[in-house]
């Protein structure tokens, strides 16, 4: 008897369900009276469902049956005083302004009577647009129950209502009684800032933070004013804010540590050597003290000229007499073991060193980075099989991470290198559904060289030279590899290679700060090969070429824009958009 209760029970609810589901359907494709006569079967189950009673007062509402709408709201106003405001936006239908006025006023009044029903009231003036009464209705509760914290949903509405001021304002007061949300606030700012910090939401925002300094001493507020100075670029001044956090709350560096981190992947190289340098001198901790000192070698070698070579080595020979050769130096080792190989091209005592580093008690993920930069080396000495062994160690060792996925694409670009491009284009066809987006993208890219131009030519001359280049590059033969290049752009014109030959050599010449003939390449490919596939690229990079290098930010600007209106489905949009409207001065991002 029990269990037929139970099954009776599921059955109703199931269809009671199926009610609801139905009814919100019709309701949505604007079938009115379909839905109405579904509501009021819900309603009548269960009148003190009040979502059911209002959508049965809109269908009322949407066939313009107004007396009927006033009616059921008036029954149940005294269980709900939130439909005050819905009588009174009937009467607003009904053109009588005196009684919406008096039925919005009774539901302000309403709170002063129980003001828990303040959030239901100004959720109701929200459905209506009536923006000021819910702001109305949002402040006084926080004013008769302090405990109350209506700030998000004022900082919506006055975001709304395009009061910037109000709206950062409230989303700080938020954030004071609930720190946790930080990053949601965060997230809720980008939408208004943007890189120009002479923006005047910026302006609003900082000005905002510094009086909050000035009046409370909560760290809060100077984490906010440094991630404002980082996304305005100013390294500089969110340093000093992240010292002055470290000062009164010296357990982590943390905060600066990742300050250091974000300007060096900025190419603000002498912010983040300043930061690094700080860690050093104020670090206790030896490995963090290794790692600022390792990162410092790092964008001295990424910046370093041959003459510059010996005193590096020095230096990176002291770092591992200071803190040895043991399992946690192992990312100074590979970094030391780079520098021999491609600056000082020492590539066999490189190798030597790896080796010698494979014999520490390693976990399997740090062994497999010394084997990939050891393959790496390998593939620069044009060692491709003994490489081809590493990499697919790698894979074995740890299957389907990202560093076997990346071993992966290397074994179909050691395989590419070596001209055996069917074998190449199957490894690559598994790797576009990487779970590293960065990786997918290599090997999609890699896949449609080779399957655009195998067929092309029998003898596969061109692509043949396309991967010297490649391979020249690798190695740091710049040169060498334009000059390739120059072949295929001469004998091979008619071949589909050559707005890629034409993109990879103006990649080479910006390397080699040959700006304004990497700009004529570019030049060449939007005009001529503007239907193929990298004409976007070249918009992009030649906008950067322009603005960055060449002083003519006009021009930028122009091609930016043609990204945005004839690319839209470029990966290169969003951020060509945001460099546009910076250009362009935009006030908000």
């Amino acid at each position: 008897m029990k269990f037929l209760y139970i099954l009776c029970f599921l059955f109703s609810f199931h269809a009671f369900a199926q009610e609801d589901l139905l009814a919100k359907e019709y309701f949505k494709n604007g079938a009115f009276e379909k839905a109405q006569i579904l509501y009021k079967k819900l309603y009548e189950k269960n009148p003190t469902n009040y979502i059911h009673l209002i959508q049965l007062v809109k269908t009322h509402q949407q066939l313009e049956q107004l007396e009927e709408a006033q009616e059921l709201l008036q029954t149940s106003i005294i269980n709900y005083p939130a439909l005050l405001v819905e009588l009174g936006y009937n009467y607003q239908l009904k053109n009588d302004v005196e009684n919406k006025n008096l039925n919005y006023n009774k539901a302000l009044e309403a709170i002063d009577l129980d003001v828990n029903t303040a959030y239901s009231i100004a959720r109701a003036f929200e459905e209506h647009s009536l923006l000021d009464q819910a702001i109305i209705t949002y402040e006084k509760a926080m004013q008769l129950k302090p405990e109350y914290n209506f700030n998000v949903q004022l900082a919506r509405i006055y975001g709304e209502q395009g009061d910037v001021n109000k709206m950062f304002f409230s989303y700080v007061n938020f954030i004071e009684s609930n720190p946790n949300y930080v990053n949601t606030i965060k997230r809720a700012f980008n939408e208004f800032i943007s890189e120009d910090k002479n923006n005047p939401n910026n302006i609003i925002l900082k000005k905002i933070l510094l009086k909050k300094i000035q009046e409370t001493p909560d760290l809060l507020y100077n984490n906010l004013l440094s991630w404002l100075f980082i996304q305005q670029k100013e390294y500089y001044k969110a340093f000093s804010q992240e010292k002055a956090i470290f000062k009164r709350n010296p357990e982590s560096l943390s905060g600066i540590e990742n300050l250091a981190l974000m300007a060096t992947n900025e190419n603000q190289d002498a912010i983040a050597i300043e930061i690094f340098e700080y860690i050093i001198e104020t670090a206790q901790d030896p490995e963090i003290t290794l790692k600022a000192e390792s990162n410092i070698l790092k964008i001295e070698t990424k910046n370093a000229e041959p003459k510059d070579y010996t005193d590096l080595n020095k230096k990176y020979l002291s770092l591992l007499e200071t803190y040895g050769t043991f399992p946690n130096t192992i990312e100074l080792q590979i970094a030391y073991a780079h520098f021999l190989a491609f600056h000082l091209n020492e590539t066999t005592p490189a190798i030597h060193f790896l080796k010698e580093s494979l014999k520490q008690q390693l976990t399997t993920y740090q062994a497999s980075e010394v084997k990939l930069e050891l393959a790496d080396i390998l593939v620069f000495q044009e060692k491709f099989n003994e490489a081809l062994i590493y990499y697919t160690q790698i894979q074995r060792s740890l299957k389907n991470s990202t560093i076997s996925q990346e071993a992966r694409f290397k074994v179909a670009k050691t395989s590419y290198y070596k001209g055996d491009f069917k074998w190449a284009e199957s490894q690559l066809k598994i790797l576009k559904s990487s779970t590293s987006q960065l990786i997918a993208n290599d090997a999609l890219d890699l896949k449609l060289l080779i399957s655009d131009n195998k067929y092309e030519d029998s003898t596969q001359t061109a692509l043949k030279l396309y991967a010297k280049a490649d391979l020249y590059a690798f190695q740091n033969k710049t040169q060498e590899a334009i000059s390739i290049l120059d072949q295929i752009l001469e004998a091979h014109k008619t071949e589909t290679i050559v707005d890629q030959a034409l993109y990879q050599q103006a990649q080479l010449l910006v390397r080699k700060k040959e700006y304004q003939k990497a700009a004529d390449n570019y030049k060449r490919i939007i005009k001529d090969y503007k239907e193929e596939i990298l004409a976007d690229d070249a918009l992009f990079y030649l906008a950067k070429l322009y603005n960055d290098h060449l002083a003519q930010p006009e021009k930028a600007k122009e091609l930016y824009e043609q990204i945005i209106f004839n690319h839209q489905d470029s990966i290169y949009f969003i951020e060509a958009r945001k460099n546009y409207r910076m250009l362009r001065g935009d006030a908000i991002n």
